[in-house]
């Protein structure tokens, strides 16, 4: 799909990562241009795999790896004729240090017009915090995403994945992506821009948009929602069970299944704005009945009756379940060191098929001296560049 399209990742971390992954997946040559000692996230770890953190793992399959020292003038020459033979670049610098080092988009415009710029920045690129950086915990906090996150009597919890890294790294595949058709449509390049915030406020557009049709501040409601009930997790004799009663002719079936069927015609009960408003009265019922079965027979119960539900499920669990076996996204993949290693592939499947795996995450500077290769560099070239590379780590 993209095959001919050639991508320069100048991120690191996660977000850009993750855009630049998606962009490989599709077909794109990423080239990941990495600092002497490498992209920082392969040291995020305990554990490790094969020297790597997997979370570095997770963020950069289908790429090759080149080791570039962007603050010496050789290493900025290599970057320059990669923007020669680029169609994308991806940077995730912070504000002020990339035009220092003479790559803003102005500069890279001026040289190559039609090249689509793609640009990552915590806060966005005016404003008071233009110039901080940006990571998704701090986003999380800023944004009001952990105000609304944990129990309503415990404090302000972070989302457990990387939520807003990862959602800027899908926008920006897809603003790149529109970018492309526009280029192939008008034949000029694009800015291309996304920042950690604006994806913050993303997810939570319509917690704000309740705030400003009510002016009531959302809170923490632990796993439920406060527009819909029921919409949460319940007890059960020997752990919980998240229901989504998101209909009048669900909550019908649940009180069928629960045996309370009198509870559809309950005044308080009759359709959701009234379970809404007596949302205590709601929960104290069902989960009078919830609690008296275990969680797997509540569960089979439910699913039985066409209610939505399902078990809370822990990581190792999901990585062994039988409905993700199906989906293959999870599958076994050979690797020249590690016997055991799977790999989370793209989440989009076309004409039913996940894109193919190209490139295992590359080691550090693994593909350096074919690249130069590839940008006119000479064997004397090669070899005095990656000395004066090994000297600066």
């Amino acid at each position: 799909m993209l095959e001919g399209i050639r991508v320069l990742d100048l991120s690191q971390y996660i977000a850009g990562p993750q855009a630049t992954q998606m962009l490989g997946d599709l077909g794109a040559d990423v080239v990941k241009v990495e600092p002497p000692g490498g992209d920082p996230a392969r040291n995020w770890g305990p554990p490790f795999w094969d020297g790597d953190a997997p979370i570095f793992l997770a963020f950069n399959r289908n790429k090759r790896s080149i080791v570039v020292d962007m603050k010496a003038p050789e290493g900025r020459e290599v970057i320059d004729r990669l923007l020669a033979t680029a169609d994308v670049v991806v940077q995730a610098f912070r504000k002020g240090v990339i035009e220092r080092m003479g790559f803003d988009y102005a500069a890279v415009k001026a040289k190559y017009p039609k090249i689509i710029y793609a640009s990552l920045t915590g806060y966005g690129s005016e404003g008071p915090y233009a110039t901080t950086p940006g990571y998704d915990p701090l986003l999380q906090a800023y944004s009001g995403i952990m105000s609304i996150t944990g129990q309503p009597d415990g404090p302000p919890v972070r989302v457990g994945g990387s939520v807003v890294d990862i959602g800027s790294g899908y926008l920006i595949a897809l603003g790149v992506l529109a970018a492309l058709r526009k280029r192939d449509a008008e034949g000029v390049g694009s800015l291309v821009e996304c920042s950690l915030l604006d994806t913050s406020l993303g997810w939570i557009g319509y917690h704000m948009m309740t705030y400003l049709a009510g002016g009531n501040v959302p809170q923490r409601m632990g796993t439920g929602l406060k527009m819909i009930a029921p919409y949460e997790s319940f007890p059960t004799k020997d752990g919980d069970l998240m229901i989504c009663g998101g209909n009048d002719g669900i909550f019908r079936r649940l009180c069928e299944a629960l045996e309370i069927p009198d509870a559809a015609s309950d005044p308080r009960f009759l359709d959701n704005p009234l379970r809404v408003k007596n949302y205590s009265a709601l929960r104290e019922l069902l989960t009078s009945r919830t609690r008296k079965l275990t969680t797997e027979g509540l569960d089979k119960l439910l699913k039985a009756h066409r209610v939505p539900c399902s078990p809370i499920q822990s990581i190792d669990q999901v990585v062994d379940d039988p409905q993700v076996r199906a989906n293959r996204i999870f599958d076994p993949v050979p690797h020249p060191r590690v016997p055991d290693y799977r790999d989370l592939k793209t989440p989009v499947r076309f004409d039913g098929e996940r894109p193919a795996l190209r490139h295992l995450p590359p080691a550090v500077g693994q593909h350096t001296e074919e690249i130069l290769a590839e940008l006119g560099y000479g064997g004397d070239a090669i070899q005095t560049y990656s000395e004066s590379v090994a000297g600066a780590e």
